[in-house]
C-alpha cells in the first residue's frame, strides 16, 4: 500500500498504510466462471495491539471493546466480497474496519438512573390487582357439595 493509502478513521486519528495486511482470496456467491478464476474477496488485517497511531488510552478502550473480534496476536480482520471487483471490495473493507474503530472509540453516555414515576407503580399495582382478579376467577369453586 501507498502513503496516499493511510485510513482515515476521524480527525485526529489515521491508520497509516503501513501497518494495514491487505491479502485477496477468491469468493464465492454469484459470478459464474469468473469467481472461479478470480481473487476478488479483500481481507484486511490491523494489529490493534501494535498500532503506533494510537493513544494508550485509545489502544485499551479498543482492546477491550472489539475483544471478540480480536484474534489472539491483537489483530483486527475484516472481509469484503461482495462485489465481483477487487476494488471495490477493498473499499468495502476498509470502511467496515473504519467503521467498526470509530464505534468502538465512541464514548458512551453514561445512565442516570430515574425512578418509575407515581402514577406509574400506581397503574402497575392495578394492572397486577385485575390480572390477580382474572386468575382467582379461573380457579375452581368449592360449593356446599364438595367435600
Amino acid at each position: 500500500m501507498r502513503a496516499h493509502d493511510d485510513l482515515p478513521i476521524r480527525p485526529g486519528l489515521l491508520i497509516p498504510s503501513g501497518e494495514l495486511r491487505e491479502t485477496a482470496s477468491r469468493s464465492g456467491g454469484p459470478g459464474g466462471q469468473h469467481v472461479n478464476k478470480t481473487s476478488t474477496r479483500v481481507t484486511l488485517r490491523w494489529s490493534v495491539a501494535e498500532s503506533e497511531a494510537l493513544t494508550p488510552g485509545q489502544r485499551q478502550r479498543l482492546l477491550q471493546r472489539l475483544a471478540g473480534r480480536l484474534t489472539r496476536r491483537g489483530q483486527l480482520v475484516v472481509h469484503a466480497g461482495r462485489f465481483r471487483s477487487r476494488a471495490r471490495n477493498r473499499v468495502l473493507a476498509r470502511e467496515r474496519l473504519a467503521e467498526l474503530v470509530r464505534d468502538a472509540l465512541r464514548a458512551r453516555r453514561l445512565r442516570i438512573p430515574t425512578a418509575p414515576s407515581r402514577a406509574a407503580h400506581e397503574r402497575a399495582l392495578r394492572a397486577k390487582k385485575r390480572r390477580a382478579a382474572l386468575k382467582r376467577g379461573r380457579q375452581r369453586v368449592r360449593g356446599e357439595n364438595d367435600t
